[in-house]
């Protein structure tokens, strides 16, 4: 198949509900067979890169974390043509060195959610991709570089703690999420990363640290309000990044080096005979490049 020129998709997350900067600038509704995304996708340029945005939580945050429909948005991503995803998200620390404002570039999760759809797959179309590097290190690579140009505090690496949410963790909960080695906690990003993988999009995360969670003996635990606070500083330098890295990524040439773009490639396994035709019609976007 012919190689599709890089388009980029941004999700963003608590705080992050619009792309500035951009031209030729829409809002457009795109339908889904999995139901309805968060919100339409703002679409536009920056210089000749595509762009299209996804506020995660809807303009003005009504949707809780356990109420994101995670498979539209994906779905309506890979409708748009989007080839490489960026997460935005607010996160908590475990780390007494993740001090509120640092942005860290997640390259593992453990996920801890159990009220969400998680796949596209299912009976009549069974597959099974590979999370054993949950993120594209290509674009993590592209995002720790346009953070030390951009002059913005990033840390490379760390494990985020994808719990259910909408309440914070309990002490003991923070306590033995740090006891795992994990570095954040936040509520969306699983299982955005395995519906993108399914999709056959390159993810990664951009995770903003808004606070210690519950644990920190010298800090108060987390609220809304402390958040937000946080949240508005990081904001323009989240966009920033954004920019900044979306204008390297769009030099690719060729698939993701990585696998991302192929990895479906020997994901099925219901033999094509015993696929349900009801199946094939919903994956016609997510898994259309084999179907």
């Amino acid at each position: 198949m012919k190689q599709k020129k890089p388009v980029i998709g941004v999700i963003g997350g608590s705080g992050v509900y619009e792309l500035d900067g951009l031209e030729d600038v829409r809002w457009v509704s795109i339908e889904s067979p999995f139901g309805s995304p968060s919100d339409d996708l703002l679409m536009g340029r920056l210089g000749d890169v595509e762009m299209v945005f996804l506020p995660r939580h809807s303009r003005g945050h009504k949707i809780s974390p356990s109420d994101i429909n995670y498979r539209a948005n994906i779905d309506v991503m890979k409708r748009a043509g989007v080839t490489e995803i960026l997460s935005v998200s607010a996160c908590g620390s475990f780390d007494e060195r993740l001090a509120p404002g640092t942005f860290v570039i997640v390259d593992q999760f453990i996920d801890r959610t159990f009220a969400r759809e998680k796949s596209f797959f299912g009976t009549g179309l069974v597959a099974h991709v590979s999370m054993a590097d949950p993120v594209c290190s290509r674009l993590g690579d592209a995002l720790e570089v346009a953070a030390k140009n951009a002059g913005i505090e990033a840390v490379r690496g760390g494990t985020y703690l994808a719990m259910e949410g909408p309440q914070f963790s309990t002490r003991a909960e923070s306590e033995l999420y740090r006891q795992w080695g994990c570095q954040v906690i936040g509520m969306t990003n699983m299982p955005e990363a395995k519906l993108a993988r399914e999709a056959e999009i390159c993810y990664a995360t951009v995770a903003m640290v808004t606070d210690y969670d519950c644990w920190h003996p010298d800090h108060d635990a987390v609220d809304v309000s402390a958040v937000i606070k946080v949240l508005i500083g990081n904001a323009d330098k989240a966009r920033s990044l954004i920019k900044k890295v979306a204008l390297t990524l769009a030099k690719r040439s060729g698939d993701c080096p990585v696998g991302c773009h192929t990895s479906l490639n020997n994901a099925l396994i219901t033999s094509p005979d015993a696929r349900d035709p009801s199946m094939l019609t919903r994956l016609d976007a997510v898994a259309g490049r084999l179907l």
